[in-house]
């Protein structure tokens, strides 16, 4: 996998372009058929942010690889927790997109839900390898249902045997 940072990420019209005014600030991208990836060089300058920012895109990579099974695992999950209606994500990306889904996006499986839950699985996992896991902005998820995450993850790097 190739890792390389540059200045001001900002993603547009479905690129990543670096500099700039136009687009969405980010903090990274990823490209996982090339198996590249991309971080803003401010957070060589902010390690646990990096951590976290890292965690996230790096289990991009694990999401492409799980069976329909294991996804569908975690999409219960959350579906549990919607119709809970837990409050709050571990992280804006899907903060964002949980935000913007109706009841509906969740019975149909729609594409925003399935998008809301391959970027929730990557926000959990850079929430668990950040090195404050519990001090940060984005992170305003209940603590059960963090518990509950934290507990799926655990179970799935044991029996996936992922060396982290």
């Amino acid at each position: 996998m190739k890792i390389t940072f540059a200045p001001e990420l900002r993603a547009t019209r479905g690129q990543l372009r670096s500099g700039g005014e136009h687009g969405t600030p980010v903090h990274a991208g990823s490209f996982l058929r090339r198996r590249e990836m991309v971080l803003d060089e401010e957070l060589l300058e902010q390690p646990a942010e990096l951590m976290r920012i890292l965690g996230h895109e790096l289990f991009h990579f694990v999401w492409r690889r799980l069976d329909n099974g294991t996804r569908r695992q975690w999409e219960d999950l959350l579906a549990a927790e919607w119709h809970a209606e837990t409050k709050g994500e571990l992280g804006f990306s899907a903060e964002s997109r949980k935000n913007s889904l109706s009841g509906g996006d969740v019975e149909s499986r729609s594409r925003r839900w399935r998008e809301y839950v391959c970027e929730s699985f990557c926000d959990t996992a850079g929430w668990m390898f950040a090195a404050e896991s519990d001090a940060h902005e984005e992170f305003t998820l209940a603590r059960r249902a963090r518990r509950q995450r934290r507990e799926w993850f655990a179970e799935l790097l044991r029996r996936e045997r992922l060396p982290i």
